[in-house]
């Protein structure tokens, strides 16, 4: 289970070799080893003697912004342990083998859009038209990406990232379109989000960016040498690149409780400035059904793993492949 704790004045501590929640209705335990990571809003405070159990136990603890992304975190000394990973790793960024690499990774991503927007069975015949020609503007896109290029990723990196972007803000364009009225939005927004959709893509996504980034640091990779994102101060470039995998875990699962409508006022605040943000009601909800859909088994490749396990096996295999190029 991932543990929670984004009310003020909720503290992590120790009792008896267990954690012990304390909140103001209460307090209740937990054994170390059916918590698998624990995330830390403002307001909430942790014991050193909980992190440091929950390092024996190889628990992620992240501190998370508003947003739901990582602002700081607690790991072992061991991960990452291994210096001629991350050295491969830097070898690889200024390689041949990036280009191959990012390229599979940009069209896996357009796939995925497409194949949620095939599972879509709108009863409007407009909706269907709209779905069949976005899909192929996505699919023109994605050939025009596997048919670029070059000995080294700089050199056709402007090119790629314009195709990516394009083809993104078609996708969402009709996402859009298939939501219920008051869901729809004009167009991505990003930290602050401008509509109810985008906040709780934001907030899934920084969950998400903890995910991908822990499994990085416990494979021994460098979640800041990236290889397509820009690098930029206190950027994990890396994440950025790994996390285009599964950005559609979080899409799918937001769009679900558009749909079902589970997402009311209550679940939301928006400012004078017209920026929305997740309140208590909402982050629980959402942080609920993105653990629940991670804890699914699902088959990739042939490997029947939970979805959060399949994100720790490919950076396993991503650390790998940064040893054999």
């Amino acid at each position: 289970m991932e543990l929670v704790l984004n009310t003020f004045g909720t503290s992590l501590q120790v009792e008896d070799g267990l954690f012990a929640v304390i909140h103001k209705d209460g307090k209740q335990t937990l054994e170390a080893q059916k918590v698998k990571s624990i995330l830390i809003s403002k307001g909430a405070r942790i014991s050193s003697d909980a992190a440091l159990l929950a390092i024996a136990n190889e628990i992620d603890v992240l501190f998370v912004d508003r947003s739901g992304k990582p602002a700081g975190r607690v790991w072992s000394i061991k991960y990452g342990s291994v210096s001629t990973i991350r050295r491969k790793q830097l070898d690889f960024i200024y390689s041949p083998h990036a280009v191959k690499w990012i390229k599979e990774i940009i069209v896996k991503k357009i796939d995925n859009q497409i194949g949620l927007l095939l599972s879509m069975q709108p009863a409007e015949m407009r909706l269907t038209n709209i779905i069949e020609r976005t899909i192929n503007k996505l699919n023109d896109y994605k050939t025009k990406i596997a048919m670029a290029d070059a000995p080294f990723l700089s050199d056709i990196a402007p090119t790629l990232r314009g195709w990516e972007g394009a083809s993104t803000r078609a996708y969402f364009a009709v996402l859009s379109d298939l939501l219920p009225d008051n869901y729809r939005f004009e167009m991505r927004s990003q930290h602050p989000a401008k509509d109810t959709f985008n906040c709780l893509l934001n907030y899934g996504y920084g969950m998400l960016y903890g995910k991908v980034e822990g499994a990085l640091i416990k494979a021994g990779i460098d979640p800041y040498a990236g290889v397509f994102h820009r690098d930029d101060y206190n950027r994990p470039a890396l994440v950025y690149d790994v996390i285009e995998l599964y950005r559609i875990w979080i899409d799918y699962v937001v769009y679900n409780l558009c749909t079902q409508r589970v997402i009311d006022e209550d679940c939301y605040s928006v400012n004078e400035m017209g920026e929305f943000w997740l309140e208590s009601m909402g982050k629980r909800i959402l942080i609920q059904s993105v653990n629940d859909y991670l804890d699914e088994v699902v088959n990739i490749k042939g490997v029947q793993r939970s979805r959060q396990v399949h994100i720790d096996l490919q950076a396993q295999q991503l650390a790998q492949k940064f040893l054999n190029s």
